[in-house]
C-alpha cells in the first residue's frame, strides 16, 4: 500500500508539473495519474488501497469542505445577501432542467434517467472550486465585492443540494417513495 501511495504522489506531482509547463491545469495531470496507475491501465495500485478508496474520497471531500467553511466570513455572506443563497441551488436547477429537456430527445432516455444524469452533471467539484477561490481570496481579487466568498459558499451548499436530488431521483428509479426525512437520513 505504501509503494502504491508513493507511486500516486510522485507520478501525480510529476504529471501535474508537466501539465502546468504545457499550460494546462495541474489537476489534469493528477487525473491522468489515476487513469495511468489504475487497474484498467498499468494496475500499479495495490488492491487494499482500492478497497478503501471510497472512504478516502469521503475524507478528502470533508477536508475540502472544512477548508472552504473555515475561510468563509459570515459577515461577508450577510452583506452579499440574496445572491449567496441563490448561488446554492439556482445554477444546479438550471443544469438539471436543461438535461431533463434535452436528454430524452437527444439520447432517447426516460425523463427519470435524464433527471438522474442532470443531478450528476450539476454537481460542482469542490476539489476544483475551493482551492481556486482560496487562491483568489489570498491574492485579493474580488474580495471587496465578496465574489470568491459567494462562489465558495455556493459550491459547498450546491453539493449538498445535488446529492439530495440525486438520492431522490435514484429512489424514484428504484420504485421507492421519496420524502424529506428519508432523503435527509440518507444524506447524513
Amino acid at each position: 500500500m505504501l509503494i502504491s501511495l508513493s507511486y500516486i504522489f510522485l507520478v501525480g506531482m510529476f504529471l501535474s508539473w508537466i501539465c502546468k509547463k504545457v499550460g494546462l491545469p495541474g489537476l489534469l495531470g493528477m487525473i491522468f495519474t489515476g487513469i495511468l496507475l489504475g487497474p484498467y491501465c498499468l494496475g500499479l495500485i495495490d488492491s487494499s488501497l482500492l478497497n478503501i478508496s471510497s472512504e478516502l474520497r469521503k475524507i478528502a471531500l470533508i477536508i475540502i469542505l472544512m477548508r472552504a467553511g473555515l475561510n468563509l466570513d459570515l459577515s461577508d455572506l450577510k452583506r452579499v445577501g440574496r445572491p449567496a443563497i441563490l448561488m446554492c441551488f439556482v445554477p444546479a436547477c438550471f443544469e438539471m432542467i436543461g438535461m431533463i429537456l434535452l436528454a430524452p430527445k437527444l439520447l432517447g432516455i426516460s425523463l427519470l434517467d435524464a433527471a438522474i444524469m442532470g443531478s450528476v452533471v450539476a454537481a460542482v467539484s469542490p476539489a476544483v472550486i475551493v482551492p481556486k477561490m482560496l487562491q483568489l481570496m489570498d491574492e485579493g481579487y474580488g474580495t471587496k465585492e465578496s465574489i470568491p466568498q459567494l462562489i465558495l459558499a455556493g459550491a459547498s451548499v450546491d453539493d449538498v443540494f445535488v446529492i439530495v436530488m440525486f438520492t431522490a431521483f435514484l429512489g424514484l428509479a428504484r420504485g421507492e417513495s421519496i420524502g424529506l426525512t428519508s432523503n435527509l437520513v440518507t444524506l447524513l
